[in-house]
């Protein structure tokens, strides 16, 4: 059953890129998509709870490629924490370069549903601002990187709606588990947070930066019109699976 839903998660969505597709078909096939998604989540977290053992903690690592890592590790940390995941944003600094790369910790479907929301974000993302013109009298740099920091915000937010419609939509069937939809996702929020602090026991927050770009605001309004698990390619290379 469960690879079952997620076949249909990828189909909903090959659908929607479907060249024949209309636009309104397209935005349909995403929405049933987006809402499939966060449905899939909350039952895996129900059966989890009924059955222990059944999705356990694990990791993956995600590679973030220049230019803007930084900001797209900050996608990245949004999309980790909707999906009931920890992010670590690790940085490596070496042969005249900075790489970063996001450690994810959290439970095997939650690290999945991640992985592949993460991956179409990035290419939607990369793909809009890069057709989009940087406003005269900006910093082309500094306009790219408040951008995605606002791409990164309406992400969280339309995250977080969807959600707690699934979670609210899936409640009676904690209740008969004799539990709670909230107390469940909290605890598997609880277990990767922990992953994440055994891994690195050293683990600090980033400090606030100050970026002096005016493409919040622009960078907001893609985010509301991005597709929420749209399919999407990166490098196989990118990516590495860990645990």
């Amino acid at each position: 059953m469960h690879d079952d839903k997620l076949a249909r998660i990828r189909k909903l969505l090959a659908q929607a890129e479907d060249p024949v597709a209309t636009s309104a078909e397209a935005e349909a096939f995403n929405a049933k998509a987006a809402e499939l998604m966060a449905r899939h989540g909350v039952d895996a977290a129900l059966l989890a709870a009924s059955a222990p053992g059944h999705d356990v903690v694990g990791d993956l690592v995600v590679d973030l490629l220049a230019p803007y890592a930084y900001e797209k590790g900050t996608l990245g940390a949004t999309v980790a924490q909707g999906l009931r995941c920890t992010a670590v944003l690790r940085k490596v600094r070496g042969q005249g370069e900075t790489t970063y790369s996001l450690h994810l910790f959290g439970h095997t479907t939650d690290l999945v549903l991640t992985e592949m929301l993460l991956t179409s974000l990035l290419v939607q993302g990369t793909g809009e601002l890069t057709r989009r013109p940087v406003p005269r009298g900006e910093h082309p740099a500094a306009y790219r990187r408040t951008w995605w920091l606002g791409f990164a915000f309406a992400i969280g937010s339309r995250l977080r709606t969807a959600e707690q419609a699934a979670a609210r939509e899936s409640e009676p069937d904690f209740v008969a588990a004799g539990t709670s939809a909230a107390l469940v996702l909290a605890d598997r929020a609880a277990l990767a947070e922990v992953a994440a602090t055994q891994t690195y026991p050293r683990l600090r927050t980033a400090g606030p930066r100050y970026l002096s770009g005016g493409g919040v605001a622009d960078g907001e309004a893609a985010g509301q019109r991005a597709d929420l698990g749209r399919s999407s390619r990166v490098s196989a290379a990118g990516r590495k699976r860990l645990g």
